[in-house]
């Protein structure tokens, strides 16, 4: 199965289509060949159809855009030549955009979730990174706020049901998923409902000592790092010690 998204370049003159895919291929064709005739017959046209376009574009254009060169050969004006650089410009444009239409960065969010002295973890049950443990989290769906992102997520992959602390981080490196450009905003969240256990494209859902973590796909492992970083520092800012 696969997607594909077609872009079709055409130019028009008070609503009359002067150049399109087939029209720029013919006038290429002419200037590599030098025959009307020839051209015509490999593009299936008949000499009328061409006619009458030749027409609609020397009106448009205010002159003709083909015509017959010193050696007998059929050659492109200036003005031809002028339409179709234009066109291939715009063609080439507008596929180049096309092309990078979904090279965006997406957004994403993962969540750091902990019970007790537990980090809940979840083990990748799809690519990228099948098999390892992860922060929960997902891309943002338009239409939501990144927290409302992080908490539907975590409850999605791990059934907990999570309430949002406050913000980790911001990483954006271009090659941290091998997916794309994934830009991920984490989160310390606090559970306050649900149970634990996996979900969506999760294989299970579990919790570590965050003494003893396994491997984790990504940058995770560095995620987690500061938000416990974090959390100590709010954690030692509340204590009656440190007032």
């Amino acid at each position: 199965m696969s997607f594909e998204i077609d872009c079709e370049i055409k130019l028009r003159k008070d609503g009359e289509i002067i150049v399109d895919l087939q029209r720029a291929q013919f006038l290429k064709k002419i200037a590599e060949t030098g025959s009307f005739d020839q051209v015509t017959e490999e593009f299936g046209l008949s000499p009328g159809e061409m006619k009458t376009w030749l027409d609609i574009i020397r009106d448009a254009m205010g002159g003709p855009v083909i015509t017959i060169g010193t050696s007998g050969r059929v050659v492109l004006t200036e003005s031809g030549k002028r339409l179709l650089s234009e066109f291939e410009t715009r063609s080439s444009a507008a596929k180049s955009q096309v092309q990078n239409l979904w090279k965006k960065p997406w957004v994403t969010t993962d969540g750091i979730v902990m019970i007790g002295e537990q980090i809940v973890l979840i083990k990748r049950g799809r690519e990228p990174f099948k098999g390892m443990y992860a922060l929960p989290g997902g891309i943002v769906e338009y239409g939501e706020s990144v927290e409302e992102c992080v908490v539907r997520e975590i409850e999605e992959e791990t059934g907990l049901k999570t309430r949002v602390l406050d913000l980790v981080g911001v990483y954006s490196a271009a090659d941290r998923d091998p997916r794309g450009h994934f830009v991920t905003l984490a989160f310390n969240l606090m559970p306050i409902g649900g149970r634990l256990h996996g979900g969506d494209d999760a294989a299970e859902a579990t919790s570590f000592n965050i003494t003893d973590l396994p491997e984790m796909a990504a940058d995770h492992q560095m995620i987690l790092s500061e938000a416990l970083l974090k959390r100590d520092r709010y954690a030692r800012q509340r204590s009656p010690s440190s007032k």
